[in-house]
């Protein structure tokens, strides 16, 4: 069990960059080298994601459709080399409104495994918890991801919007995740980030899909849907901005599903 003085280090590709210009001076645990915690498992119930998996190891694992907009997530972390390092439990666990990972996995319906005096599992939407908070108690540690294996044929998708293409943070961006019966939706979970202080799922916006026929679904978006979210302005955008945009991406987004 790790002590509460103890700064836990995976990727390292947030660590560093919030320390530059000062020396690190708190007792670090690196767990990068525990192989326990990587790696990519599928069962009955659905698939494992180790912690310390990487974006460059879930880009090139063979996974089904009901992944993709997990992997085009992980193609916009950083660079190659950011994705080469960075994990999943570190994206997760560094709770930033803007972790690109984040909507995808709550569009994935995720879980997070802790480990600690006592093992538990918590909903993604319960572990990160504010802006650089989660819901880790001192000396518990992210030990994996848990996704559900869907009921119906599942397929997912990402985008994500920044001031430029590529190596950039976002203004806003959205994962959905639907699942197919029949030519309509059965079942669809939506989630928005950079436009709140944590990342959140639109009830609304998923309860309107359901029944619609694949090439309807981008009518389904309306702004009132967007309730859950309470985007800010900063350097990267106006509040107004993130509000009117995530429209246009969320109708994008469900475009994308069209046959």
């Amino acid at each position: 069990m790790l002590a509460r003085r103890h700064t836990v280090l995976a990727g390292g590709t947030d660590f560093y960059p919030a320390r530059v210009g000062r020396a690190i001076d708190e007792d670090v645990v690196d767990i990068g080298g525990i192989d326990v915690l990587r790696g990519i498992t599928a069962d009955a119930a659905g698939w494992r994601l180790g912690a310390t998996t990487t974006w460059s190891e879930l880009i090139e694992a063979d996974l089904p459709p009901v992944f993709d907009g997990l992997k085009q997530a992980a193609r916009e972390v950083g660079g190659r080399q950011i994705q080469n390092a960075g994990t999943l439990a570190g994206n997760i666990c560094n709770a930033s409104p803007a972790a690109d990972g984040v909507p995808a996995l709550l569009a994935l319906d995720a879980e997070v495994e802790i480990a600690g005096s006592t093992a538990r599992r918590l909903p993604l939407r319960q572990f990160i918890t504010g802006v650089r908070r989660t819901a880790l108690a001192p000396g518990e540690l992210v030990v994996a991801l848990h996704v559900p294996r869907p009921r119906h044929d599942a397929e997912s998708a990402f985008l994500k919007l920044g001031a430029r293409r590529y190596l950039v943070i976002s203004i806003a961006m959205a994962a959905a995740t639907l699942e197919f019966a029949d030519g309509r939706v059965a079942a669809a979970r939506v989630a928005v980030g950079a436009c709140s202080p944590v990342a959140e799922r639109l009830p609304a916006l998923e309860a309107a899909l359901i029944g619609a026929p694949r090439d309807r679904l981008a009518d389904r978006v309306d702004a009132a849907q967007l309730a859950p979210l309470s985007p800010i302005d900063d350097v990267r955008g106006s509040a107004i901005y993130r509000r009117d945009v995530v429209v246009t991406l969320l109708r994008r987004l469900l475009m994308g599903f069209a046959r």
